[in-house]
């Protein structure tokens, strides 16, 4: 028996292959993955970008969900057929930052579909220890959205976020929607900042206040919004340089900044800024076990609008055209893979 997965093959190269299937090792299971969803780090890999980890031919993804189709020997608490997610993380739990309690930022991090083979296939063994369990009811293309709502769940609590903070959230792509939609949720007053009209649109329709910063009076709705004072929170997830600036600018004095997007070329902030205010910024990357079960929960009972954010589905096979729609940006919010064997595409 044979299982097709498709492998990153160097910069804007994705090739499909067929791998046979071998039974789990000891403490390991092999899960049929139903969905991966296409995130920024995915496109990044995609560019050449993350070459310096990234070893081709490597199978790439890591939002998915999917079903147990096999048990290692060792392990009791799973059975063929759970439906499941997986936490991507592999720490080494003897660097300083594992033993401080901080795996999720291990020195030696293992990182599954970057630095080890991903969910981009019909068929993926991980260990059983990365093993998060979904409610059987629960939708699995809905499910393939726990990582990046995990994500969300940690940059808010990383902010330390309390009822009735005037937030912003600069980039309303998935991720910024899901940062807005949790911090709302936590009891803070949100302004997404997003210059994409669907984007915007989108958010609009989930009941989300939004700005364009493309357009004159950035500064003037922040100013009206905050009453002057500026905002306590701002998230940063859009990657890019005006970005950072916008952010940094919105802030209350003692203004929290948090970290969000990836950035693979230094950017210049106003340090005089942080002085001045006496801003705080914040590094946000990755999540724990407590944020993704956190996820699961929300996405289970409906307080994240995941069908919503879906907005097209290819199958395995269309892979390169998955990655295609969403680097064009033409009104796509998240784009999943679907990685069953008889997956079909669905453009919604």
């Amino acid at each position: 028996m044979n299982a097709r997965r498709v492998a990153y093959a160097g910069a804007r190269r994705l090739a499909i292959e067929t791998a046979g299937l071998t039974p789990p090792p000891p403490g390991h299971v092999r899960v049929d993955v139903a969905y991966t969803g296409i995130c920024g780090t995915d496109l990044h890999i995609f560019h050449g970008d993350m070459d310096g980890r990234v070893d081709p031919p490597c199978v790439i993804g890591h939002e998915m969900s999917g079903r147990i189709a096999q048990v290692g020997s060792g392990l009791r608490d799973w059975r063929p057929g759970d439906h499941v997610t997986v936490m991507p993380l592999v720490p080494c739990r003897t660097c300083p930052a594992c033993r401080a309690g901080h795996a999720h930022i291990c020195h030696r991090l293992v990182f599954l579909g970057i630095d080890a083979a991903g969910s981009m296939q019909n068929s993926w063994t991980v260990p059983a220890a990365a093993l998060v369990r979904l409610p059987q009811d629960l939708a699995l293309d809905q499910a393939a959205l726990v990582e990046p709502t995990a994500v969300a769940v940690h940059d808010v609590r990383r902010a330390e976020l309390r009822p009735g903070e005037k937030t912003i959230v600069v980039g309303g792509g998935p991720i910024g929607l899901l940062i807005a939609i949790v911090a709302r949720r936590s009891g803070a007053d949100v302004l997404l900042v997003e210059p994409d009209p669907y984007r915007r649109s989108v958010a609009e329709g989930l009941g989300l206040t939004v700005a364009d910063p493309s357009g004159a009076g950035l500064t003037e709705i922040v100013e009206r919004w905050t009453g002057g004072a500026g905002a306590a929170v701002a998230f940063e997830v859009s990657g890019a340089a005006a970005a950072v600036a916008t952010a940094v600018d919105s802030l209350a004095t003692r203004g929290r900044m948090v970290q969000v997007a990836i950035h693979p070329v230094a950017r210049e902030i106003s340090l005089h800024r942080f002085f001045w205010r006496e801003l705080t910024l914040l590094g946000a990357r990755l999540y724990d076990r407590a944020d993704f079960e956190t996820a699961v929960g929300l996405i289970a009972e409906g307080e994240i609008p995941a069908r919503t954010l879906i907005s097209r589905i290819e199958p395995l096979d269309r892979a390169a055209q998955a990655f295609a729609a969403l680097e064009s940006g033409a009104g796509v919010m998240k784009v999943l893979v679907d990685c069953r064997a008889n997956g079909k595409a669905d453009a919604r």
